[in-house]
């Protein structure tokens, strides 16, 4: 029995704390979609998530109305198309990256994710025909959203997509550079990528998941920010207490959504991701969240510690909460989507080296950074190495998503809008990566990836 106080803290938390669902992210299995003829191909997937998907935006759209709690995005994931295509004819993917932005149109969802390929020990034929169509196929659709997974702990790090990975890059943004190189900001680059993760750009459904599945995706930074405000001066237990109950707050709310959601349009509910997501809007940052428990600025020494405790306070709520938690969980620490952090890189207080640091121990990596224009594809695709190798040594999630913002230098800002926000570009070493990525082949798996 939900008490009359409770209804009235939720209440407060959606109208002053920014608390939000997040997205509804529907799953849709394409494997039964493969075909020879690419065409015949195309069409099946289109039927197929025009029949599913018909009704996942009204479907939102009605839960929001009636229980008051908005839902900032619906979305799509699929299977990875590398896998989907690889049997056919075809020698791009790009009339499949054109025919789910349609699809994405008609449906009237925000995004749909899994223009994407598993490469993390080598290339199939139809991962090469991915990667190779990723700077037309994203440069030329609104709604896609690519991604290539080119490490795991059990694989090791598969270095030739790495470097493959840092000129598709580069190749992304100098095609969308009349639109600040927006393109860049629709492609991650994983390692350990899940295959439940609701959010964008890197949502995929993987091979284990259902037909098709519904998976939400909460928010609530400002929610946690609000709550430590009232424990100001307690010592760390304390902290982790309060962070641990408001995060089990905020993942009951997603699981209420997801199961009603699940329930309206008769697909399985598959799991609540309940990573603070942050927003450009002042107050819904997990800087600002750490700069609560006392780091003057975020960047400043002390904050690792304190994303450390916030991500597994956040963890242990949620699962209390939900007995499907999934994704990604934790705490994204987005520079151009987080207020606190673009004001922290305003500042001088967090550099790219800080932020590598930080995502040691929080849920995914560098995302949504800005870096110069002029930025060689090697030291892109060293970036890429370094994400990779924290993931796979620490068996968790590692990411990247940055934009080289071709014309534009450190100090210069990039407005995208929206929820991918704003930012300031970020210094990148001068020196050189270049002998290093050009060596090619695998960085083993580390010891660790024995466990059987």
């Amino acid at each position: 029995m939900i008490s009359n106080k409770e209804i009235i803290e939720t209440l407060n938390m959606i109208e002053k704390e920014n608390l939000d669902i997040r997205t509804i992210t529907m799953g849709i299995s394409l494997l039964d979609c493969a075909s020879e003829d690419h065409k015949k191909s195309i069409t099946r997937i289109y039927d197929k998530i025009m029949y599913l998907a018909k009704d996942l935006v009204k479907t939102g759209e009605s839960i929001s109305r009636e229980m008051g709690i908005p839902i900032i995005n619906k979305r799509i994931s699929v299977t990875p198309i590398s896998l989907v295509a690889g049997s056919s004819d075809a020698t791009s993917y790009v009339p499949y990256a054109k025919m789910l932005d349609k699809v994405a149109e008609e449906t009237g969802v925000d995004f749909i994710g899994g223009f994407s390929a598993l490469v993390h020990k080598g290339y199939t034929k139809g991962d090469k025909i991915l990667i190779n169509s990723i700077g037309e196929a994203i440069s030329e659709t609104k709604k896609v959203c690519s991604s290539v997974n080119v490490g795991t702990t059990k694989a090791g790090i598969n270095m030739d997509a790495v470097k493959e990975m840092g000129y598709v890059i580069k190749d992304l943004a100098e095609r969308t550079k009349d639109n600040d190189s927006i393109g860049a900001s629709k492609l991650v680059v994983f390692c350990n990528a899940p295959e439940d993760n609701p959010f964008m750009a890197g949502a995929f459904l993987g091979v284990g998941e259902p037909e098709c599945v519904i998976n939400v995706g909460v928010s609530g930074p400002g929610v946690v920010k609000s709550a430590l405000e009232k424990v100001k001066g307690a010592d760390f237990a304390t902290v982790a207490d309060t962070v641990k109950k408001t995060a089990f707050k905020i993942t009951r709310m997603g699981q209420m959504v997801a199961r009603e959601a699940s329930q309206r349009l008769n697909v399985p509910f598959g799991i609540v991701d309940l990573s603070l997501a942050p927003t450009p809007a002042v107050g819904d940052s997990v800087a600002y969240i750490l700069e609560e428990m006392g780091v003057e600025k975020c960047g400043a020494h002390g904050t690792t510690a304190a994303l450390a405790l916030l991500n597994d306070a956040v963890k242990k709520g949620g699962v209390f909460a939900s007995s499907h938690v999934g994704g990604l969980s934790g705490a994204f620490i987005p520079v151009s989507e987080d207020a606190g952090m673009i004001d922290a890189v305003a500042k001088g207080a967090l550099s790219l080296e800080k932020l590598e640091a930080m995502t040691c121990v929080c849920s995914v990596g560098l995302d949504m950074i800005i870096i110069p224009g002029d930025t060689p594809a090697e030291t892109i695709s060293g970036i890429i190495a370094d994400e990779a190798a924290i993931g796979m040594v620490n068996s968790k999630t590692t990411a990247v998503r940055v934009i080289p913002a071709i014309g534009k230098t450190v100090g210069d800002t990039v407005n995208f809008g929206g929820l991918l926000g704003y930012g300031p570009v970020m210094k990148v070493s001068p020196y050189s990566s270049k002998t290093f990525i050009d060596r090619g082949g695998r960085i083993p798996a580390p010891l660790q990836s024995l466990k059987n």
